[in-house]
Order: C-alpha cells, then sequence, then structure tokens
C-alpha cells in the first residue's frame, strides 16, 4: 500500500505527527488537514529526479490544484515556480512573493481585458488559439514580447474523460498540422515566440503515454524550428503526473520516469538540433494529493436497503467522488487497526442523491462519533468546494511536526450572505 498512512499508539491516523482525532476535537469538522513535510518531500523528491538527469529543468507548480496560501507559500519557499491559469491565481502567486519570471499564464478562452491584465503583471504568457494571439496584438504592443503557445500534440490521457486534454475532443491548444502557420503569425505580428507548451491529461501513473506526448510535441516543435526559424528558449510538457489513490495501486517510479522521458527529450533534441532549452513540467496532483487529508466526523448509522455511514462532510466540501466517480481510500481514524467487519456505502449531508463519499466500501464496525479520514484529498479538494446547500465551507489546518496551525478559518453562517445585496424595493 503506497497512500502514506500512518498509525499513532493510540491506533489513531496520524497526520504529519498530528493526532486525528485530536485534531477534530480541538478545530471541530470537516477540516482539511495538510502535512508541510510531505509538500516539500514531494516538491524536492520531483525536483531532483529531473534535475538530476537535465539541469536545467524547472518545476511549475499548478496550483489551481490547491491554491491555499500557506501552501503556496511553502513551495515558493523551496524555489518552486508556478503554473497558473486565471488573472487571479496570477494576484495570488505575485502576492506570495513569487517574481513574473517564475509564473506561467497558460489561459483559455479568457477575454481581451484579462489577456492585458497579466500581461501587465509581466509574467510568462502561454497562449492556447490564434485568437487569443491576435487579441493580444491588439492591447498590449506585441514587438518583442516573448510568449509561448499551447500546442494539442494529439496524445491523451487520464483518469476521467474530463481530465483528458490532448487529442481532437479536447478544447485546449492549436492543432499540431497548424503549428507552423500559427508560430509565424505570432513572428509577423511582432511577438517573439520562445516557447512550446501541451498537456495530455491528469492522473498518469505509466511513463509511455507521457512519453508518446513528449515525442508529438517534440516532432512539432522540430517543424517550427526548421520552417518558421524558432529558438527555443523553453519546452513545457504541462503535468498530469498521478498519485496512488486506491491501495492496489502503486506509486509511480519517479526516478525511473523522469530518467525515460528525459532521455527520450534530449534524443528529440539533438534530432532537431535544437540545443538545450529550458525542460518545464507543471505537477499539481502530484505535489499535494497525498499531503492532505478530509476529515469527517460519522453522525448517523442508517440501515435502510443498504447500510449507509452518514458524516458531516458533503460534495460540497470534496467534489471528486461525484463529479469524476473518483476513488478517495477511507479508514476510521478513531481505529485504525479495527479489522474489515462489512462493506458500506459513505453519504454525504448534501440533499442529493449523487452525494456518496463511497459504496460498497470495506471498513470496520462503525460507530457514530467516530472520525473518518478522507485520503488523498489535497489536490481538487477545498479548490472545487462550494456553498451548495447553504453550508460554509470548512477549516484548512496546517501541520508541521505535529504542530497545529489553522491556516483557513472554517466559515459561519454570516460568510454566506457576503457580497450579496438586497435591492431597496425588497426591504
Amino acid at each position: 500500500m503506497d497512500l502514506n498512512i500512518k498509525v499513532n499508539e493510540k491506533d489513531h491516523l496520524d497526520i504529519g505527527g498530528a493526532d486525528a482525532c485530536d485534531l477534530v476535537d480541538k478545530f471541530g469538522s470537516p477540516i482539511y488537514v495538510i502535512d508541510e513535510n510531505r509538500i516539500r518531500d514531494n516538491y524536492n523528491r520531483f525536483y531532483n529526479a529531473f534535475s538530476k538527469y537535465y539541469p536545467d529543468f524547472k518545476v511549475f507548480y499548478a496550483c489551481k490544484a490547491n491554491t491555499n496560501l500557506a501552501v503556496m507559500k511553502i513551495l515558493e519557499s523551496e524555489g518552486c515556480c508556478v503554473d497558473t491559469v486565471s488573472p487571479g491565481e496570477v494576484y495570488t502567486c505575485e502576492k506570495l512573493g513569487f517574481s513574473p519570471d517564475r509564473i506561467l499564464f497558460t489561459g483559455n478562452n479568457i477575454t481581451d481585458e484579462e489577456l492585458k491584465e497579466v500581461h501587465d503583471m509581466g509574467v510568462i504568457l502561454n497562449v492556447d488559439s490564434v485568437s487569443a494571439i491576435k487579441r493580444l496584438a491588439n492591447v498590449v504592443d506585441p514587438n518583442g514580447l516573448k510568449l509561448s503557445i499551447r500546442v494539442n500534440p494529439m496524445v491523451g490521457a487520464g483518469h476521467h474523460a474530463h481530465t483528458i486534454t490532448g487529442g481532437v475532443m479536447s478544447k485546449f491548444g492549436i492543432m499540431d498540422n497548424e503549428a507552423v502557420e500559427v508560430y509565424q503569425l505570432a513572428e509577423d505580428l511582432g511577438f517573439d515566440p520562445v516557447g512550446i507548451h501541451s498537456h495530455i491529461g491528469s492522473g498518469i501513473l505509466d511513463p509511455e503515454p507521457f512519453k508518446l506526448a513528449i515525442g508529438s510535441t517534440m516532432d512539432i516543435a522540430g517543424k517550427v524550428h526548421e520552417e518558421a526559424g524558432v529558438d527555443f528558449e523553453f519546452v513545457d510538457f504541462g503535468g498530469g503526473i498521478g498519485v496512488p489513490y486506491t491501495p492496489e495501486e502503486k506509486a509511480l517510479d519517479i526516478d525511473h520516469f523522469a530518467h525515460e522521458n528525459v532521455k527520450f527529450f534530449e534524443e528529440k533534441l539533438k534530432e532537431y538540433n535544437m540545443g538545450k532549452p529550458t525542460m518545464f513540467l507543471e505537477p499539481g496532483r502530484y505535489i499535494v494529493a497525498d499531503a492532505v487529508d478530509l476529515l469527517v466526523k460519522v453522525n448517523s448509522v442508517k440501515q435502510s436497503y443498504r447500510k449507509y455511514i452518514g458524516v458531516d462532510a458533503g460534495f460540497n466540501t470534496l467534489l471528486r467522488p461525484t463529479m469524476y466517480g473518483s476513488y478517495h481510500h477511507i479508514v476510521d481514524a478513531s481505529k485504525m487497526s479495527a479489522p474489515i467487519k462489512e462493506e458500506v456505502d459513505v453519504a454525504g449531508d448534501v440533499c442529493e442523491s449523487g452525494d456518496l463519499f463511497a459504496r460498497d466500501r470495506p471498513l470496520p464496525e462503525v460507530e457514530e462519533g467516530d472520525v473518518l479520514g478522507i485520503l488523498n484529498a489535497g489536490a481538487y479538494g477545498f479548490t472545487m468546494a462550494s456553498h451548495y446547500n447553504s453550508r460554509p465551507l470548512p477549516a484548512e489546518i496546517l501541520v508541521n511536526n505535529g504542530n497545529a496551525t489553522v491556516v483557513r478559518k472554517a466559515e459561519t453562517y454570516d460568510d454566506l450572505f457576503r457580497n450579496q445585496i438586497i435591492p431597496d424595493y425588497l426591504q
């Protein structure tokens, strides 16, 4: 089992040296609990694996996975760069101390105002359509402006159809067969295109799909280099590197993954005589997923046509199981060594039939009052949470060597009314 599960002497789930049950007693539930050291370890493991084989390498953390300010500040302190997909994410990163040269903006279907806004912030621009290139030239001075262009490598991979970002069904990037024309257009408008970007999907645990994407992207880049005369300063292969979610899945051998993909990258560089551009990768899930657990409390054990374990959170708190059918391993944090007794459904408190964290999940005999740990909740957990059913957002707790700190306060009912205005005539 490669799920980063630790148990303390009380037979409770341990998160970063803190007792999960004690955290719930102190801070309430539901809560997201973040293990600071795990984030640091994940980042450094990833960076060291690739930089060992290709020193001119940069990690751009895909911050849409988790934009908690403490998480971002941890990565900033490690020297990480950041991949952003909205002006709000760019603004957040600059406020946290990321210099513009450490911020890549990759937007799609963005407005003219947003194009100008991110340009004025001075970050690295990555555009994904002819429309965006032309509109950018209309709202800023394009002369000498460096930018990158996102291409569709016609390779797709991912754990769900909604997470596949390459191939004929993808909305992202320019077509591979129009790349030369688009780069020439950018040059004709005055831009200095120095980068190429691709992304094939999310949740990848096998080097082979990634190698296919590298091969396709490099073939496109090589053709652009030869026919449009573009000398690339960087090549960005996106992210999507996965983590185990089920007990049966094995963690990715990141050293082997890095070795195989860097070797192939270098072969392609030589094939097209492209020199030594910087290699970018954009892990998000890999860095934060297993560093965060969602702790919930059992408020109801109900024997109906099925047996339901009802908890005090729902898909408003963690959307992935409902949205993607995603598996999150669940443990009884109150009695970690208790034997498996039955298969039950773990249900949330949202008024929707789809509000289930698990179906037919093997668990011990769960009792009301138990604390359950929903694991690997750090990627696309809190960031996709909502106020559905008028439920306030939960707290986030950062743990560093057993010391727990609130890094996001739990919302109150009054927070639900923030920014809403009742017209005078309805008063």
